[in-house]
């Protein structure tokens, strides 16, 4: 079987040394990859964005399986473009990939189904969340919507720092936001618990912790 794996971050490395454990697997490709995935797999410098060009590439090189590592393109729908071009692709569709993409569409889902999840409020200008902060109580966790590269949360201590944040966020430090989500402070430890599911059934298959 051949194998592309999209992304070209120490995730995909990952995965790239696992699958070449596997002998069901012939040859595996990485766009675009990088050093460590060029010694396991052959890499191939692409633009991820364009999926139209990437599903050609994919059909040329008779890659049978996609798996995609990063969040950009997942949340862009590059799931649901390949399945609609008969390609067999692991990874959320555009509308799951919310989970990560939006923290506002994550906390309403928690809100309508009842998942525990810090108290929060969700507010469309600056102003309404100024006058929020002069009545909560602080610290306060203040989050910028979508993807933020593993930025765009800030932990505030008073107003002035909370009121910075919204700011910085309504500003378009992390791309156009319309809304921003303000969080009750937590202490304890954060982690991941990662589950496979087709929709169906599901496999669990442990923790990570950053």
């Amino acid at each position: 079987m051949k194998v592309g794996i999209i992304g070209s971050g120490g995730r995909e490395h990952a995965l790239c040394v696992s699958l070449n454990k596997s002998k069901l697997i012939e040859k595996i490709y990485c766009v675009p990859g990088n050093a460590g995935t060029s010694q396991i797999a052959e890499n191939i410098d692409f633009d991820i964005g364009d999926f139209e060009r990437l599903t050609n590439l994919i059909k040329e090189k008779q890659i049978e399986i996609v798996l995609v590592g990063p969040e950009k393109p997942l949340v862009e729908g590059i799931v649901d473009h390949l399945e609609k071009e008969n390609i067999k692709v692991f990874g959320p569709n555009k509308f799951a990939s919310q989970l990560e993409g939006s923290k506002i569409f994550t906390k309403k889902i928690c809100k309508e189904y009842k998942i525990p999840t810090a108290k929060f409020e969700i507010y469309k200008d600056k102003e309404s969340a100024y006058h929020f902060f002069k009545e909560c109580i602080f610290p306060i966790v203040v989050k910028a919507d979508g993807l933020a590269a593993g930025k765009g949360v800030y932990i505030c201590e008073n107003r002035d720092q909370a009121k910075q944040a919204v700011d910085e966020i309504f500003g378009g430090k992390f791309g156009k936001s319309e809304e921003v989500l303000v969080e009750e402070f937590l202490k304890g430890e954060e982690m991941s618990f990662f589950i496979i599911s087709d929709g169906v059934s599901f496999k669990k298959f442990g923790t990570a912790q950053d």
